[in-house]
């Protein structure tokens, strides 16, 4: 191959390009050329790195003289500034000097500041004598002024002294504008000789011995320092700069020392305390510390001049928004509202406490008296009871809630209120245990005592049979009154269920948060939970035992003598006029209470089905015709029971689903034994899967009581009983699951034609 080679000038360097060709010695010498170029290109970028350098140093050169330049005029600028701070020095410390000598402290506020600032200026000097000798000099004016003005206070205003001047002169508030700018010591200092002058007279007007320091004179306390707040405004307000907050400083500390004292004579005369005193004092105290937050913003308190009062636990009140009048509380507590979305609270009282925290350790007596209170509250309750008798029965709206239960709440809310202003400690654990122990006896005296007595041979609330054999025979059944009384003690049951888990929340809620966890309700909640079981529990028994005369009558007919099919069974009738007079007076007087009739339809189809089913195995024997009347009896049955929830309603609501499965699933096994009773017990085998089919039940008993009602001799049953355990199908895996689903099964393709003209009759008969 040969290269051919071709040079392309570009710029200051060259482009090979070529193409190869057949002679390899070509290349060799097309590659050095290029090694060339190269270096060429090389040679090329230094020279002109070279010349950059050489550029760049002569700049230098020329800007050298200019940047000495310009720092010799900052240097002399700087030389300038200071000369001229350091004569303004001077002539101020000097002039400082001389005002304080001269007590010209108005003069004094303003150069003070000025030297001061001045100063700032020369602390990197420190290290040259003269401006250490002026910085001291500073220091020494200041010290003496402080001296000074504590010595002018301490002239016009004596610690000893019997008289106070007239009033403030200039030089005290010219001495009070120094005193911002010097020691932060100088000023409190000041602050603390004034008002410890300024409420001397207080300590010994109010001393522990004299009569106007006992409790039921506290009112005596407030009117004095309001007094003092105005006549100090009168003839000092004007002394004491506006940022210094002396009234309410003044006021502050007024609430120490009478804190400290309450304390101090309560502790000593603690066995005079009554409640009504100590309610007394407490309102008068909180009334005030209301009015400190009116007329102050409290930002003297972390101040640390004064003894700073324990910051009270943020408050979660939802009662110090606008207060709401006391028929607005009651209306609200018998609604059941304590939870209700509250407006947005206003800010705290910083001065919640202040005083009144010295009340805490003796509202043991307010505590007792709740107990008290509640106590004979309850005592009432049980007497008006008794005089008033059960409510009215109630058709409209519902079971009537009893009023005594609206009562008792509305007094919980009010001793919750009063307390978590009184504390948010440990009173508030002690009232919540008196809650307790008056919701429990509520739940008892109240709710359970007047649960209507049912004769029963075991006590408690089980209604035991009083059934007569005879058919036809009166059942001891609750009066009108006595069901409307159950449904209201459930009403009422429930009612406090909800209120006392918001009770509850609420005291969490107003308790300091590591006390939290020690309130719980619980237990008393589950009191009234057991009261609402016990009512329903009364409502099934009553119409199940009601209903238990024509179940018996029923097992005792004589169904193999039955002719012929005819309308629904006696027995029936019965069954549903029970049902039609109980449970339409239930329904209405549980209204607002919807769920727990709900829970009743289900208890008492959960009694009554499985009793239905236990008095169908006692009807035999039973004849085909006889077998017929009983399945058009159940299917009866089984209608009235699925619209049980609203028969003899004007409006007709579709039944709970709950409700209706355990219905259909209890009574569709009821009509299946009948259909496996009619159907013809030969052959034995047909017969027997027929049974497995349709019950899906492997008990023999069950099986032995079928064959019972089909009126078998005992042989006959030997032999189906065997070939019945030797045809059983293998457990499977959800026996469970496939027996509900068996119940529910088609009827079977091999029924005979009797059981087709029946369901025939019955359909014809709806």
């Amino acid at each position: 191959m040969t290269w051919e080679c071709r040079k392309i000038q570009w710029g200051s360097c060259w482009r090979f390009t070529g193409c190869f060709r057949s002679c390899p010695h070509d290349l060799g010498s097309a590659l050095e050329e290029a090694q060339k170029a190269i270096q060429q290109l090389f040679g090329k970028i230094k020279d002109i790195k070279d010349k950059a350098e050489k550029s760049e140093q002569m700049v230098k050169e020329i800007t050298r003289d200019i940047k000495q330049l310009d720092h010799a005029k900052r240097h002399l600028t700087t030389s300038i500034t200071t000369l001229n701070h350091l004569h303004m020095l001077a002539g101020g410390v000097d002039s400082l000097e001389a005002m304080t000598r001269r007590r010209q402290y108005g003069e004094v506020a303003n150069l003070l500041q000025g030297v001061m600032n001045v100063l700032e200026h020369f602390h990197k000097y420190m290290g040259i004598p003269q401006i250490r000798q002026l910085s001291e000099r500073v220091k020494a004016a200041q010290t003496e002024l402080g001296q000074q003005i504590l010595a002018d206070f301490e002239e016009a205003f004596p610690s000893q002294g019997t008289k106070r001047p007239g009033g403030p002169s200039n030089v005290l508030r010219d001495a009070c504008l120094v005193a911002n700018i010097l020691d932060p010591r100088i000023k409190q200092e000041i602050i603390k000789k004034f008002i410890k002058q300024h409420l001397s007279e207080y300590l010994v007007l109010f001393q522990e011995n004299q009569d106007v320091a006992w409790l039921d004179k506290i009112d005596r306390r407030y009117a004095w320092i309001k007094r003092q707040l105005v006549d100090y405004e009168e003839k000092y307000g004007r002394m004491f700069p506006r940022e210094w907050y002396m009234t309410e400083r003044i006021a502050v500390e007024f609430c120490h020392i009478t804190r400290t004292e309450l304390a101090k004579i309560m502790r000593t005369r603690a066995k005079e305390i009554e409640v009504k005193l100590l309610l007394f004092a407490i309102q008068r105290t909180t009334n005030f510390e209301g009015f400190l937050a009116k007329r102050f913003s409290g930002c003297t308190l972390a101040d640390g001049s004064l003894k700073k009062l324990e910051s009270p636990p943020p408050s979660t009140n939802p009662f110090l928004e606008d207060e709401p009048t006391p028929e607005m509380e009651e209306l609200a507590m018998e609604k059941g509202d304590l939870d209700q979305p509250k407006k947005p609270k206003a800010p705290d009282n910083p001065f919640h406490g202040i005083v009144s925290k010295c009340f805490e350790p003796h509202l043991y007596v307010y505590i007792e008296s709740q107990d008290k209170n509640l106590g004979e509250l309850i005592d009432r309750f049980v007497a008006d009871f008794k005089a008033q008798g059960p409510p009215k029965p109630n058709t409209d709206e519902g079971g009537a809630v009893l009023p005594s239960c609206a009562d008792l709440f509305v007094y919980y809310k009010k001793c919750m209120v009063q307390c978590s202003q009184l504390s948010t400690g440990e009173p508030m654990i002690a009232l919540t245990t008196i809650f307790q122990k008056y919701l429990r006896e509520y739940a008892w005296k109240i709710l359970s005592g007047n649960l209507p007595k049912t004769t029963s041979s075991s006590g408690g609330l089980t209604i035991s049979s009083l059934l007569k054999e005879k058919e036809g025979s009166e059942v001891a059944k609750f009066t009108l009154e006595e069901l409307c009384l159950i449904c209201s003690i459930l009403s009422t049951a429930e009612y406090c269920l909800a209120t006392t888990q918001q009770l509850e929340e609420k005291l969490k809620e107003k308790v300091d948060i590591s006390l939290t966890e020690r309130i719980n309700l619980t237990g008393e909640m589950d009191t009234f939970s057991t009261v609402i079981s016990s009512s329903i529990q009364l409502l099934v028994q009553d119409l199940d035992a009601a209903c238990d005369p024509a179940l018996t009558a029923m097992s005792k007919m004589q169904w193999q003598n039955v002719e012929h099919v005819g309308d629904q069974s006696p027995y029936v009738t019965s069954v549903i006029l029970h049902i039609k007079q109980n449970v339409p007076i239930i329904r209405d007087n549980l209204a607002s209470t919807r769920k727990y009739f709900t829970q009743f339809c289900i208890k008492f189809a959960n009694s009554f089905i499985p009793k239905f089913i236990t008095h169908l195995f006692k009807c035999k024997p039973i004849s085909m015709v006889g077998a017929e009347q009983l399945l058009l009896d159940t299917h009866s049955l089984k209608m009235v029971l699925l619209d049980l929830p609203s028969i003899g309603s004007q409006v007709v609501r579709k039944a709970p689903a709950s409700y209706t499965k355990i219905v259909v699933k209890g009574m569709t096994r009821a009509e299946m034994i009948l259909k496996v009773v009619m159907a013809p017990h030969e052959p034995s085998v047909v017969f027997v899967d027929n049974y497995i089919k349709l019950l899906s039940d492997c008990n023999t008993e069950t099986f032995q009581k079928i064959l019972d009602m089909k009126g078998l001799k005992r042989s006959e049953q030997s032999s189906m009983l065997e070939l019945f355990r030797q045809r059983l199908p293998t457990p499977p895996s959800g026996p469970e699951g496939s027996s509900s689903l068996s119940l529910l099964a088609p009827t079977p393709e091999q029924e005979s034609s009797r059981i087709r003209k029946l369901e025939k009759l019955i359909k014809k008969r709806l």
